[in-house]
Order: C-alpha cells, then structure tokens, then sequence
C-alpha cells in the first residue's frame, strides 16, 4: 500500500528532471495575436520548446539539478510550481496526463518497493543526456538489488 499524499514530490521531480520530449508538437496561430511584447500573425508556426521552462533560471533557484527543495515551501508543504509544466499548458495541454501521472507513480513506486537502487561501487551516475528529438540519458549502470 502507498498512501500518496505522503510523498508529494515524487511525480514532479521525475517528470522535472526526467524530461524525455524537450519540444511540443508544432502548432499554428489561427488568428493575429500579440504576446508580451511579441506580434505572432495569423499562419504562424510555433514550437515551443518545454525543456526551456523546466530549466529556466529565473524560475528555479538550481535548474540543472536534482533539487527536491524546488517542490517544498519552508514548513515542508508541497509548493506548486508555475514553471513546471511536463504536459504542456493551455488549451493544449495532454489529454492523457492525469493517467500518465498515475501510470508514472505506480511504475516507480512498484520498482522502489521491490528493488533498492544504487550505483556501482565507485561510479556516479549524471544527469547529463544526448539531446535528438528526445533527451536520451547517456549510458551509465545502476544496480538493482531486491529488498
């Protein structure tokens, strides 16, 4: 049994970090608009680029790390973040998210109920990855012993 509410963090800072699709699908404008300071016309293609969130130094005190405090207000509470958007915002947003986030939770808690993880002697394992259409993480071995 896994009582949710008790670990807050887990789904954000896999999806943070774990960020496979750093690009959204490419969309159209389908009427002239202006945002911020920024006239986009009608037919515009736009992309935008998600990764650039996630990792946004205005919006995440250490963004290229693995920083649990990211999701914690200074009492413990889970603070949700503006910036954090895995599934992309707006009208756009994934329909499926809701189910991924679950299916996401329950993947890897099975897999860290059964299993304790940790590099080889010796070895650390890096946050750095080979960027293509997806973040592919570079190679590196992790053991996994039962519990």
């Amino acid at each position: 049994f896994i009582d949710r509410p008790k670990i807050p963090l887990f789904d954000d800072l896999i999806q943070r970090m774990g960020n496979i699709i750093p690009l959204n699908v490419p969309r159209t404008a389908n009427q002239d608009i202006t945002v911020d300071k920024y006239s986009i016309p009608k037919g515009t293609i736009i992309l935008s680029i998600l990764d650039s969130v996630l990792h946004d130094e205005s919006m995440w005190e250490t963004p290229y790390t693995f920083n649990p405090q990211h999701f914690l207000e200074k009492d413990g509470k889970f603070r949700k973040r503006e910036a954090f958007l895995p599934f992309s915002a707006g009208k756009r947003v994934c329909l499926g998210e809701q189910l991924a986030r679950m299916e996401l939770f329950l993947f890897f808690t099975s897999l860290l109920q059964r299993f304790k993880f940790s590099p080889p002697p010796g070895e650390k394992p890096s946050l750095e990855y080979k960027l293509g259409v997806t973040h592919c993480p570079k190679p590196y071995r992790l053991c996994a012993v039962p519990r």
